[in-house]
């Protein structure tokens, strides 16, 4: 941490008297010694992670923290004011200031920042000597952990002491342990969120929590001593959670990834509680396959739906590499480029043409694995890695059979199914040890390459064609009709699993694309621009209806809705969702609608306005996009304004505006 911290970047005597002027205070230093390269947009992703859950800690400490693509390398600075600084603690005002910066995507870097700050700040003689500190050096220092805390000093023994023995020391009490695994189908935003959550609740509630956030870039596995030392275990994800069988025999809470987001205090406390009744799962391999593929308590609904996002969420990264990639292969060789001979028997380098099949040939490959993708991870949900290899099997067979999409769903399925049917057969002990290996790969593909050829294949490939028909043939009111339904799943919930399935729907007909599936995936993406977009106009438009956190969060809402980052519009609706959601589902409905009537088209699966060449009417598709923005901007303006007793003052739910402060409302979303 020595390089993170400086003398330059501490400031004993910080003159501020708001968690947003310190913040600005401190930033100015980081930007002083190069660390930060915009002020203002990095204060504004401070003020978007301080929107989602305060940053203030018992004991008198704030830790404003966020990851920017404004920040050059790992950094913390600190502050003392004079006078606390409210920044959310149950406890009351911050005298002990932390900003700490971390690059954009550097997530292991800035939660190691984090809970290293956050374990030394529990230490009393820590927390001590930097409110007695006097010289910004020493201080760095001592922060850094290059300098030791002086010991408290031992009270002056009376002479009748001195002549006692004195009693032993009573033994420190041993703290509540808690490991926790948090995800979600796209594995980027409310995986870490979560996991930020839970570690700020486990450090005000004085228990300690390990978490294990399985991302869409891989997952660092919790040491098993850790695991093993454990008084209970919390899962908060929207997929199946990986290697699950490590924390089996400990008392469990299972939750989706948002409670972990709206309410880790409470699942750290109803840890608690299932730790002191004794309640425990069953250890590793006692129950059947289906009982240990989702959470204790489960309905089989909750576990498909975990399963089928299983699946998703892996195919998701070969959905935007290909689709991009194929995307700018039409952009640079035009419309033609699919005809291109091969660039492995035919490459120019000197020509764009060839640089054009290039990119649509790779593209092309990487999108030829997302059914068998998508089926391989379903069955892996459901069966863990014995699941892969019929997955796989059985998704190729979807392609080869034309079953597409629906085949791969299937596929997955019946190949998930499979396996957890042969795991249960007992096999005597020889032959245990080949099981995962030989026979149930064996046994489990042939039985799915049966079924999806000669059983299921070919009605599903029947339904898919009829599917891909009816899309192509969309036209008048059913295509609008289409395109309300699929604009109102995709603000809904912002991000969460009704959003993937429509744009799971739309992303699966670029597979076999028609003219069809081209408006729908067009519909998708302009739908899902919407909130961000049009909480962003609301806070411009009537500013003095949001407090000043959202007002910042509006600027990065811009960015956000303009690349098709629905998530942008997540903290207003974690604050005010009975006002914001319903107004974000009335402007996706009407850009969905309006862009199925322009038979605007998209060949790329992601994007926003950035592959604006790339799409079909991109005049309509602009104004199909502002005209849901405008109609989510004016309902929530009218929902907020509504909201206001005649004398002006703020009533529950509705921000105030002279303070800068919101009231405390429940985070439903």
């Amino acid at each position: 941490m020595s390089d993170m911290i400086t003398a330059d970047l501490v400031d004993l005597d910080l003159a501020a008297q708001t968690k947003e002027a310190a913040a600005r205070s401190l930033a100015e230093r980081m930007v002083a010694l190069g660390r930060v390269t915009d002020l203002d947009g990095f204060l504004a992703d401070v003020a978007a992670r301080e929107a989602q859950m305060p940053t203030g800690l018992d004991g008198g400490i704030g830790i404003p923290h966020c990851r920017s693509e404004h920040v050059t390398e790992p950094t913390l600075a600190f502050g003392r004011p004079a006078d606390g600084i409210d920044f959310g603690a149950p406890d009351g005002p911050a005298d002990l200031i932390f900003l700490i910066a971390a690059p954009a995507g550097a997530d292991d870097a800035h939660l190691t920042i984090l809970s290293a700050l956050a374990r030394r700040l529990m230490d009393p003689d820590f927390t001590a000597a930097l409110r007695a500190a006097t010289d910004p050096a020493a201080t760095a220092s001592l922060i850094s952990g290059d300098t030791a805390p002086p010991a408290a000093p031992e009270p002056a023994a009376t002479a009748t002491a001195a002549a006692e023995e004195p009693p032993p020391a009573p033994a420190a009490p041993v703290p509540f342990r808690v490991v926790a695994v948090t995800s979600c189908p796209t594995g980027i935003a409310h995986t870490y969120m979560a996991a930020e959550a839970l570690e700020q609740a486990g450090q005000a509630e004085g228990v300690e929590i390990v978490v294990e956030p399985q991302g869409s870039a891989g997952f660092t596995r919790l040491d098993p001593a850790v695991i093993a030392a454990a008084d209970g275990v919390i899962f908060a994800h929207d997929v199946p959670v990986r290697e699950k069988e490590r924390f089996a025999g400990k008392p469990t809470v299972d939750v989706g990834v948002k409670a972990g987001i709206n309410r880790p205090a409470e699942l750290l406390a109803e840890v608690r509680d299932k730790a002191a009744r004794g309640e425990t799962t069953a250890p590793a391999g006692t129950g059947s396959p289906v009982e240990e593929a989702g959470g204790p308590g489960e309905g089989y609904g909750t576990k498909l739906r975990k399963w089928l996002m299983s699946g998703v969420s892996y195919m998701v990264p070969f959905v935007a590499a290909g689709g991009l990639l194929i995307a700018l292969g039409f952009a640079i060789g035009g419309y033609t480029i699919d005809k291109a001979p091969s660039v492995a028997e035919h490459f120019v380098w000197t020509d764009s043409t060839s640089w054009a099949a290039l990119l649509f040939q790779v593209g092309g490959l990487a999108f030829s694995f997302l059914v068998p993708v998508l089926a391989g991870y379903i069955a892996y949900g459901m069966a863990d890695r014995p699941g892969l290899v019929p997955g796989f099997v059985g998704g190729s067979i979807a392609l080869t059979i034309n079953a597409g999409f629906l085949g791969g769903l299937a596929a997955g399925l019946i190949a998930g199914g499979t396996v957890m049917a042969i795991q249960r057969v007992r096999v005597p002990s020889a032959l245990r040890g080949i099981m995962p290996v030989v026979v149930i790969p064996l046994i489990s593909s042939a039985v799915v390459g049966f079924l999806m050829f000669l059983v299921v294949g070919k009605p599903i490939a029947e339904l898919q064609k009829a599917l891909t028909d009816w899309l192509s043939g969309l036209s008048g009111a059913n295509a609008v009709i289409l395109g309300v339904v699929l604009g109102l799943m995709m603000c809904f919930d912002l991000g969460g699993p009704l959003n993937k399935v429509a744009y799971a729907f739309a992303v699966g007909g670029l597979a076999n694309p028609n003219d069809g599936s081209l408006k729908v995936m067009a519909a998708v993406m302009a739908a899902g621009m919407v909130p961000p977009l049009a909480m962003a106009l609301a806070t411009v438009v009537r500013g003095g209806l949001f407090n000043r956190t959202e007002r910042e969060n509006g600027k990065a809402a811009w960015v956000l809705g303009s690349s098709f980052i629905t998530e942008g519009a997540i903290p207003f609706a974690a604050a005010d969702p009975l006002r914001v959601i319903p107004s974000a589902m009335a402007g996706g409905a009407v850009t969905g609608a309006l862009s199925m009537l322009f038979e605007c088209t998209l060949r790329a699966p992601h994007g926003g306005i950035f592959v604006l060449p790339l799409i079909g009417n991109p005049v309509l598709y602009l104004i199909a996009i502002l005209a849901g923005t405008a109609v989510s901007a004016a309902l929530v303006i009218l929902l907020k304004g509504m909201g206001r007793r005649s004398d002006g003052k703020a009533v529950e739910g509705t921000p105030a505006t002279e303070s800068g402060t919101a009231p405390k409302v429940p985070a439903t979303v």
